[in-house]
């Protein structure tokens, strides 16, 4: 199983990004999803996440600005992020449950679900 992200960049505060995630060797019907997030020198910490029926949950700073959402023909998860603000720099990485349980990111560290794609909010 792997996991290829895209959409990254460098915005302005205010701004908005949007991240995709199409993994290879799954589907959305064996895995929850999710993003993740680690700034440097900071934990690994939930941004947000989807299961398989489509439920979603979000951390507390970035609800109301991100939405997740999945594609099921394009096998493609999505977090679009509006309103960023400099505090969201960090390197998001998608994860999947179906290879490594949500509650283990900490202790393992994100980059075990890929390499990541960079955001970088500027004020």
């Amino acid at each position: 199983a792997q996991l290829k992200e895209s959409g990254g960049g460098s915005v302005q505060a205010g701004g908005s990004l949007r991240l995709s995630c199409t993994p290879s060797g799954f589907t959305f019907d064996d895995s929850d999803m999710g993003w993740y997030r680690q700034a440097p020198g900071g934990p690994c910490e939930l941004v947000s996440t989807i299961s398989s029926d489509g439920t979603t949950v979000y951390a507390d700073p970035v609800k109301g600005r991100f939405t997740i959402s999945q594609d099921n023909a394009q096998n493609t998860v999505y977090l679009q992020m509006n309103s960023l603000k400099p505090e969201d720099t960090a390197m998001y990485y998608c994860a999947a449950a179906l290879m490594l349980p949500f509650d283990l990111a900490q202790s393992v560290g994100c980059n075990y679900w890929g390499q990541g794609t960079q955001v970088t909010v500027s004020s």
